[in-house]
């Protein structure tokens, strides 16, 4: 599992969003379509057939899945670089950090302006706290104890 460090985490965070932006209006546009498709399948249905225009229902059924493939894609990238899609609809995000000897989530939110916060691998959103200094310093295998500058 890739981990990565706080300043890493942040400067994914504009890609990451516009990644998330993209999976979300797709995902979006998907279910406007297919509730269009779910409306005309009830009216067929309730008035016990009609003519339907079969070649639009398949152009609506292929603009349909167009928009899926594209919300699925943008997830797929952003899996690629190692986060975690937690949550679709509120863009939330998990980055996996090593903190001493585990392997802990900073978490993120679409809307955030930066990374504050993190969670234990188990406890979730819910279970979100505050990052401290711990999550500031350099990477655990960094001994000399100086920082870049």
């Amino acid at each position: 599992m890739k981990t990565f460090t706080l300043d890493e985490a942040q400067s994914l965070l504009p890609v990451l969003e516009s990644l998330l932006k993209r999976a979300i209006e797709g995902k979006q546009a998907a279910e406007r379509v297919g509730a269009g498709l779910v409306d005309l399948a009830r009216r067929v249905q309730l008035s016990g057939g009609m003519r339907v225009d079969s070649s639009g229902v398949a152009k609506r059924r292929a603009e349909m899945e167009a928009h899926l493939k594209l919300a699925q894609d943008s997830i797929a990238e952003i899996d690629a670089i190692g986060v975690q899609v937690k949550d679709l609809e509120s863009g939330l995000l998990d980055f996996p950090f090593r903190l001493d000897d585990q392997v802990v989530l900073l978490c993120w939110r679409m809307g955030e302006p930066v990374i504050g916060h993190w969670h234990t691998l188990d406890a979730g959103f819910r279970g979100r706290q505050p990052v401290d200094e711990r999550f500031r310093r350099g990477p655990a295998s960094d001994d000399s104890g100086s920082r870049p500058s």
